[in-house]
């Protein structure tokens, strides 16, 4: 049975920076407020006129380019976004014809923070069936767009930016080892969006009681976050037979800085055995992993041989993991 593997990598963040000193402009915070609590001291904001397709294709582009590959080589575009252009068609449609890809399966699928290893793990399923052979993954988001910027709790979190991958199928003794995927339906009024986005907007009754943008309760999430990655990172070491100690690379979701450092604490890991960039970017959901593994393989931080564990946890709430052989 082929295994799925990792042969390129891309990433776009929008070249708009909005600073914390930005946010003591429109909000009463202050940078040393968001940088103790969240770790965040900068993060990117799309232009007017970009949409998430467009973060989405510059990623891709990228991926395609790092593996050498051309667009015509892909069986199937999937994009992870809690942000799309519009209600349908599916922003992976979109990709899809901005790149050139042809007549091939292309869909979007929503876990919110969690949405690239979702993404990721449903490429590997496909690869390991036999229903394709090379899959563009991208995670994608205008969080900007539903955010609530007179919010000082939620407003300073966020950030756009989109990363891709391009996973192939290998007969090597590398690639993804194993995938683990969880969701808590009981607990979705932790993190949410009610109405839809501001394109394509909701009743107004619906905004007039709930609001169309991103509502968190911060400390409860919090609380669970770190218990339930905590869960799935142990449940993927088990299942394939390692310790801590074994990994070599952590790459999370970059939610916040207190939720990374504790779940590498729980790990034993040291701070220099993880990828972190949520300073610069802070969270963009689906978009924050790609980015992060990006950077990290293009800095020379991620090496052949290297087990690499990603993981994640969002509004569903959602949550899991994926171990790698790079």
């Amino acid at each position: 049975m082929p295994r799925a593997r990792i042969i390129g990598t891309g990433s776009y963040l929008p070249s708009r920076v909005l600073t914390n000193a930005d946010l003591e402009k429109q909000v009463e915070t202050s940078d040393e407020w968001i940088v103790e609590r969240t770790g965040i001291r900068e993060r990117h904001i799309a232009d007017p006129t970009e949409e998430c397709s467009d973060l989405a294709t510059a990623a891709g582009r990228r991926a395609l380019e790092a593996a050498g590959i051309s667009a015509s080589e892909v069986d199937l575009v999937l994009v992870a976004t809690a942000t799309a252009d519009m209600a349908f068609p599916a922003t992976a449609c979109l990709v899809q014809r901005a790149l050139g890809c042809g007549p091939i399966p292309a869909f979007d699928l929503s876990a919110a923070c969690s949405g690239f290893v979702y993404g990721l793990t449903v490429a590997d399923q496909f690869i390991r069936a036999g229903g394709a052979r090379t899959v563009l993954v991208i995670g994608a988001e205008v969080l900007s767009r539903i955010v609530d910027w007179t919010d000082r709790t939620t407003c300073v979190l966020f950030g756009d930016g989109a990363g891709a991958v391009v996973v192939q199928a290998t007969d090597e003794d590398r690639g993804i080892l194993s995938a683990h995927l969880h969701a808590e339906g009981e607990m979705a009024d932790l993190l949410m969006v009610v109405a839809p986005s501001k394109r394509h907007p909701g009743s107004d009754e619906v905004i007039a009681l709930e609001g169309e943008m991103i509502r968190m309760r911060g400390n409860e999430t919090f609380k669970v976050a770190v218990r339930m990655l905590e869960e799935v990172v142990g449940e993927a070491l088990a299942a394939n037979h390692m310790e801590p100690g074994d990994l070599d690379l952590l790459i999370p979701h970059q939610a916040n800085i207190r939720i990374i450092e504790a779940t590498a604490k729980r790990l034993n890991m040291a701070m220099d055995s993880v990828v972190v960039n949520v300073d610069r970017v802070g969270n963009t959901s689906a978009a924050s992993i790609p980015i992060a593994l990006d950077e990290a393989v293009r800095s020379g931080r991620v090496r052949a041989g290297q087990h690499i564990l990603l993981e994640a946890f969002g509004g569903g709430l959602t949550w899991g993991a994926v171990m790698m052989r790079w």
